[in-house]
C-alpha cells in the first residue's frame, strides 16, 4: 500500500486549477479525496465536473465558502492531512475588489488554521505565491528574499503566510507552506498569461494582445507543482518551513509569447495594450526560483520542461476553447 492510500485528506479550493490536478492525483493515489468546492446556486464544481468518474469516485465534493468558518471547521473535521488552496487569484482584480482578497485569502487561511488546530489535522500544507517576492532583489529567489506586497493580492498572500507561520510558532501546528511560481497547464485560465496568449492564437487573432513584454516568470508546469504538494506532505522536515516550487528558469514574457506562436504553428504582430498594463510600483519585473531546498527537504524536482509543457497545454485549450474568450481581456 502507498503512501497516500485510504488517507483522509481535504483539498480547498479542490474545484480550481491546480486544486482539481491534486485532487485528481490523490485520487489515482488511492487516497479519499474530500474536494472543498465554492457553493453555488448553479451546482457546479469548477474543474471537478470535467474530472473522469472513475476518479470522481473516490471524491466527495464539499461545497462551502471558506470565508465561513463553521463550514471550514465542518470540513476539516476527521481529515488527516489538509491541502489549503482556496484563494482568490488575479492581479488585475485585486485592484478593484481588495476587501474580497483580504476576506478570501487572509480570513480563509485563518480558518483553516483554526480548524486544523481544533481538530487536530496531522498536517496543513498551505499554499503561497511567488508573487509576495515582488521584483527579484536578487537571483534565483529563495526562502530568504524579502517579501514585498506590489499588489493587494500579493499582500493578502503576505497575510496568509504570516498566519500560518504564527500558527506554527505559537501552536506547534504542523504546517508547510509551498509556494509555488507560476504554474501552468490544462485547466488554467486565460486570467493567466499563457492562456491568455494560446487562446488568441488558436481563436485566429490577427494580432496578439499584450501587456508589458519585459518581466520574466518561472513558469513551472501544473503535474511539476502537484508533485511538489504531494512532497511537502510526505516530507516530516518540511514542517515549519517554507518551500519554493519552480523550474529555476526564467523567461521574458515577449520571449515566452514567440516560444507559443512556435508551439501553435502561426506568427503575428504583438500590440501592447494599455488596459493589460499593470501601475509602475505593482508590476513584478523578475521571478527566478531556487528550488534547492525543496529537493533538499523531500527530494522534489521539475520533471517536464517549458516546452512540453506548452506542448500539452496547447492541446488541452484547442479541445477547450468553449472556455475561453480569447476577444475579451479577462481580469
Amino acid at each position: 500500500m502507498g503512501f497516500w492510500q485510504d488517507r483522509p485528506v481535504l483539498v480547498t479550493g479542490g474545484d480550481g486549477f491546480i486544486g482539481s490536478h491534486l485532487v485528481e492525483r490523490l485520487a489515482g493515489q488511492g487516497a479519499r479525496v474530500r474536494a472543498f468546492a465554492l457553493y453555488n446556486s448553479f451546482g457546479a464544481w469548477g474543474w471537478l465536473d470535467e474530472l473522469p468518474e472513475a476518479v470522481m469516485q473516490r471524491v466527495e465534493i464539499f461545497p462551502g465558502d471558506i470565508r465561513d468558518p463553521n463550514r471550514v471547521s465542518e470540513a476539516v473535521a476527521g481529515q488527516e492531512m489538509v491541502f489549503h488552496l482556496a484563494s482568490l487569484i488575479a492581479i488585475p482584480y485585486s485592484y478593484h475588489a481588495p476587501d474580497s482578497y483580504v476576506q478570501t485569502n487572509v480570513g480563509g487561511a485563518l480558518n483553516v488554521l483554526n480548524a486544523c488546530r481544533a481538530h487536530g489535522a496531522g498536517r496543513l500544507v498551505h499554499t503561497s505565491t511567488s508573487e509576495v517576492y515582488g521584483s527579484a532583489q536578487y537571483v534565483p529567489i529563495d526562502e530568504k528574499h524579502p517579501l514585498q506586497g506590489q499588489s493587494p493580492y500579493s499582500a493578502s498572500k503576505i497575510g496568509a503566510d504570516m498566519l500560518a507561520e504564527s500558527y506554527w510558532r505559537s501552536f506547534e501546528l504542523p504546517v508547510a507552506t509551498i509556494r509555488p511560481f507560476n504554474t501552468f497547464g490544462p485547466r488554467q485560465s486565460a486570467r493567466a498569461v499563457i492562456p491568455t496568449i494560446i487562446s488568441q492564437l488558436l481563436a485566429g487573432a490577427d494580432e496578439l494582445k499584450l501587456g508589458s513584454l519585459t518581466p520574466t516568470r518561472d513558469f513551472n508546469y501544473v503535474a511539476d507543482t502537484v508533485e511538489g504538494f504531494l512532497a511537502v506532505a510526505r516530507a516530516d522536515q518540511a514542517v515549519g518551513q517554507v518551500i519554493n516550487v519552480g523550474s529555476g528558469r526564467e523567461i521574458a514574457i515577449g520571449d515566452l509569447a514567440s516560444a507559443i506562436m512556435a508551439a501553435v504553428g502561426r506568427e503575428v504582430p504583438i500590440i501592447t495594450e494599455q488596459a493589460r498594463l499593470r501601475p509602475q510600483g505593482s508590476e513584478v519585473d523578475r521571478l527566478l526560483c531556487d528550488n534547492s531546498r525543496a529537493g533538499e527537504l523531500t527530494g522534489w524536482q521539475p520533471s517536464h520542461s517549458l516546452e512540453q509543457g506548452l506542448a500539452a497545454t496547447v492541446e488541452w485549450i484547442k479541445g477547450n476553447m468553449h472556455h475561453f474568450r480569447p476577444q475579451e481581456y479577462s481580469i
